[in-house]
C-alpha cells in the first residue's frame, strides 16, 4: 500500500511556538511508526486536527470577531471534529452509519461535557444533523457565542465558543493518551488502523 502512495503528501501543517512552519508528510509519519515515536505522532495528530477544525475561529481581530466569526460555523466544525476523534478512538475507517454512536460515545466519555448528560441523542439530532443537513438547528435548540455556560438545558442554548474550548481540551487529552499509552495498546491499535485508511485515501484512483 505505501509504495502506491505519494510519500510527499502533507498530512499536517502548523507553526511551532517559535512561529516556525512545521509539516508532516506521509513518509514522515511512516518513519515515526517504524521508530515507534509516540511523541512525534501525538504532536502531529493534535496539530492536524486542531489547525483544521478549531484554530480558524481563534483569529484575534476585532473585525473578524464582529463580522465573520459565526457560532453555527464553529459548531459545524466541532461536530466534524467529534466524529473524527471518535473514528480514531474506535479505529473506524469511516463513520458511515456510526455517526449517532460517535456522538453518544463522545458525550458519555468526556467528563467536561457532563452538561449534555441524557441529551446526547437530542444534540446529535438537533445540532449535528440540523446543521449538516439543513443549515439550521432544530427542536428548539439554539447556538450562541456568549462565552459562558457550555449548555443551558432549560433553554437549550449551546455556547459555541465554550464548546470549542472544551473540545480542544478533549483533543489534547487524546494526544496525551497517544503519547503515554503503550504502543501495543488498544488506543494505538485503533489509531494506526484509522491512519492506514487515511493514507490509503491519498492514493490516486
Amino acid at each position: 500500500m505505501t509504495n502506491q502512495v505519494d510519500g510527499t503528501i502533507i498530512l499536517a501543517r502548523w507553526f511551532d511556538k517559535h512561529n516556525k512552519p512545521q509539516k508532516v508528510t506521509v513518509q514522515d509519519y511512516l518513519i515515526f511508526v517504524e521508530n515507534q515515536d509516540q511523541t512525534q505522532i501525538s504532536n502531529f495528530i493534535y496539530h492536524r486536527l486542531y489547525r483544521r477544525y478549531l484554530k480558524p475561529f481563534l483569529f484575534e481581530d476585532k473585525r473578524f470577531k464582529k463580522e465573520f466569526k459565526n457560532g453555527f460555523s464553529i459548531m459545524a466544525n466541532c461536530c466534524l471534529l467529534i466524529e473524527t476523534l471518535e473514528s480514531f478512538k474506535n479505529g473506524w475507517s469511516d463513520s458511515d452509519r456510526k455517526s449517532e454512536q460517535a456522538f453518544i460515545q463522545f458525550f458519555k466519555s468526556e467528563t467536561n461535557f457532563f452538561a449534555f448528560k441524557d441529551k446526547e441523542k437530542a444534540f446529535y439530532k438537533n445540532i449535528r444533523c440540523g446543521i449538516l443537513h439543513q443549515g439550521e438547528t432544530t427542536g428548539g435548540w439554539k447556538i450562541n457565542r456568549n462565552e459562558g455556560n457550555i449548555f443551558n438545558s432549560q433553554t437549550l442554548d449551546v455556547d459555541s465558543v465554550t464548546f470549542a474550548k472544551e473540545l480542544e481540551e478533549s483533543l489534547y487529552a487524546y494526544s496525551l493518551d497517544l503519547k503515554f499509552d503503550k504502543w501495543d495498546s488498544e488506543t494505538w491499535d485503533n489509531f494506526r488502523t484509522k491512519m492506514r485508511k487515511i493514507i490509503l485515501n491519498c492514493q490516486k484512483q
